[in-house]
């Protein structure tokens, strides 16, 4: 298909009309024609208002690329790398998602956009959704009815940093994890390595729901071990914090790493951690070798009910508790640290 470059005329009435309607959804798809000025020369893509849903059908349909169309909920940092790869809609968090439309909705929001996601979803593409946030999503999912074992939910963990919007990806490949850190589990998991692989980002599909669970709370101490220690300590990233404070770092993971499977093995679920024998890398190991990656990400305690208050309702993370007193002693939170029983209410 020829590509004609639009006239400062289509120009000027384009930036006019964009600032007197509302923003609706887009739809992205990869293009064989040969890059112009409009469009990204890495990914040749080409942007385009969807009126309709047979404008997505026709984009999927004429699309040269191997990843499933999907719907992106959101256009912030990870929003707009996804969208790189072509074949979607993108959606602002209250646009609706089309109940006619197959294939995986992903959810690149803030944990807080969440359930006003997942309410107005049509019952019969909530199976659909794919978690790609931070923090401990099981509470959240199963109140809303999401972990049901035939439904098969999609959730990710993304080992990558985007620093800012239309920056390049740091990927996590580190010197213990060639393979990269990166991990999806469910229904759609094929379908969103294949986007990041069109990326250039490494993912791994994982099946055993124990193994995705231990990955998952990996994660989950890395940014509330890094993020707590640099932020109390006052240090400008988690590479400061780590080289900086190497015992302390080393230590809350081993206390949240022993909190986190005791109160597996008192609920009865099934983690399965890598041995710890020497027959391959240790947990801290694997999670120092990532923040060597991503060294130069700010820290911040944030998304407290998502991520520390999880080990912080546990009661058991002395060296974890002591250092989220002294952030807030020091007015470092943007919240107020409640004692535990008032959480709880």
């Amino acid at each position: 298909m020829m590509m004609i470059a639009p006239t400062a005329t289509a120009l000027l009435f384009l930036q006019i009309l964009s600032a007197t309607v509302a923003w609706v959804p887009q739809t992205i798809t990869r293009s064989t024609a040969t890059p112009s000025s409009s469009c990204d020369n890495r990914k040749n893509i080409v942007l385009g208002c969807a009126s309709s849903s047979s404008d997505a059908s026709t984009a999927a349909s004429a699309s040269a690329s191997t990843t499933t169309m999907a719907e992106i909920i959101g256009n912030g940092r990870i929003g707009a790398l996804l969208a790189e790869a072509g074949d979607c809609v993108v959606l602002g968090r209250d646009d609706k998602i089309d109940p006619t439309k197959t294939g995986p909705i992903l959810i690149a929001t803030r944990n807080d956009a969440l359930e006003g996601i997942v309410q107005a979803c049509p019952e019969n593409r909530k199976g659909d959704l794919v978690f790609l946030q931070n923090g401990y999503l099981d509470n959240f999912l199963e109140s809303q009815d999401l972990l049901k074992e035939e439904m098969d939910i999609t959730q990710a963990l993304l080992f990558f940093s985007v620093t800012a919007k239309g920056v390049a990806p740091v990927d996590g490949i580190t010197e213990v994890n060639p393979l990269g850190l990166t991990a999806c589990t469910g229904v759609h998991a094929q379908a969103l390595a294949d986007r990041l692989q069109e990326l250039g980002l490494k993912c791994n599909v994982v099946s055993s729901p124990a193994a995705y669970r231990a990955q998952m709370f990996e994660k989950l101490i890395w940014i509330s071990t890094l993020m707590l220690v640099g932020t109390a300590k006052e240090c400008a990233s988690v590479g400061q914090a780590q080289a900086q404070y190497t015992d302390l770092v080393e230590q809350v993971i081993t206390e949240l790493k022993t909190a986190v499977i005791q109160k597996q093995e008192e609920s009865n679920n099934e983690l399965q951690f890598p041995p710890e024998d020497g027959s391959g890398a240790t947990t801290i190991e694997r999670l120092k070798a990532y923040t060597n990656v991503v060294t130069d990400f700010p820290c911040a305690v944030k998304e407290f009910e998502w991520r520390n208050q999880y080990f912080y309702n546990l009661g058991t993370c002395h060296t974890h508790d002591a250092l989220l007193r002294e952030c807030a002693s020091k007015g470092l939170l943007g919240f107020e640290l409640l004692p535990r029983e008032k959480l709880s209410e």
